[in-house]
């Protein structure tokens, strides 16, 4: 999709090697304009500084917090804007890995916030948030694009894409959990039929607080 606002996601390592079901690239790729930084402190980040200090844009970090503007309750306006485009960064992490980020990199924290008010809780059923009002890095997308669209400062083609995207990973993952021939993971079958009842179900499936999720990955096998 196309849209005014350029969309910058600062994504953890940790979730380039280790997450199975991450968001955040599927989310950057469904948009023309977008892109994906990787590291954690990112003050050296050549990039990312070259975007800080394109007077064509208006950064601002997605975080949620007291001084933050709510676009959800018109905290922007296209006025605010001057004609120049909105660059918004988003941490793509764990809340704690997140909070790791920010505090390694002053020229994140000293950019203005944005936030918007969640109108739906999240979507994840193979994953259990730690509050309710999490959302996943592809949600946050959808939710801050059509608050973007409701203040008149972008336009949101297609605001059902995402969401579909959303749902087909989770589907491919239940799947690819409850087959016997799928490689690479260890079974549960029990676990994984619960969690299956409950994506089909649209309930939350219980997941242990300890475990990573539904998948567990056969330490047997050498990855290439």
């Amino acid at each position: 999709m196309e849209c005014r606002t350029k969309l910058v996601v600062l994504m953890h390592p940790h979730e380039v090697k280790h997450v199975k079901a991450n968001t955040g690239r599927l989310a950057a790729l469904s948009f023309e304009d977008a892109e994906i930084l990787v590291g954690v402190d990112f003050d050296g980040h050549a990039r990312l500084r070259e975007l800080l200090s394109d007077a064509a844009f208006v950064p601002m970090l997605l975080y949620p917090g007291e001084g933050s503007r709510n676009l959800s309750e018109g905290g922007l306006s296209p006025e605010d804007l001057g004609g120049r485009r909105l660059l918004v960064i988003l941490l793509d992490a764990t809340w704690p890995l997140a909070r790791k980020m920010l505090r390694l990199s002053p020229s994140l924290q000293a950019l203005p916030r944005l936030m918007f008010t969640p109108r739906e809780r999240s979507r994840w059923v193979i994953k259990r948030q730690p509050h309710e009002l999490c959302l996943s890095t592809l949600e946050a997308v959808h939710e801050l694009m059509a608050a973007l669209d409701s203040a008149g400062l972008d336009r949101y083609e297609r605001p059902g894409q995402l969401l579909a995207a959303f749902e087909a990973v989770q589907a491919l993952q239940v799947a690819r959990a409850a087959d016997p021939l799928s490689p690479g993971y260890r079974r549960n079958p029990g676990r994984a039929r619960s969690v299956r009842e409950a994506f089909e179900s649209g309930r939350t499936a219980e997941i242990r607080p300890k475990s990573r999720g539904l998948f567990y990955k056969d330490p047997a096998r050498k990855e290439p």
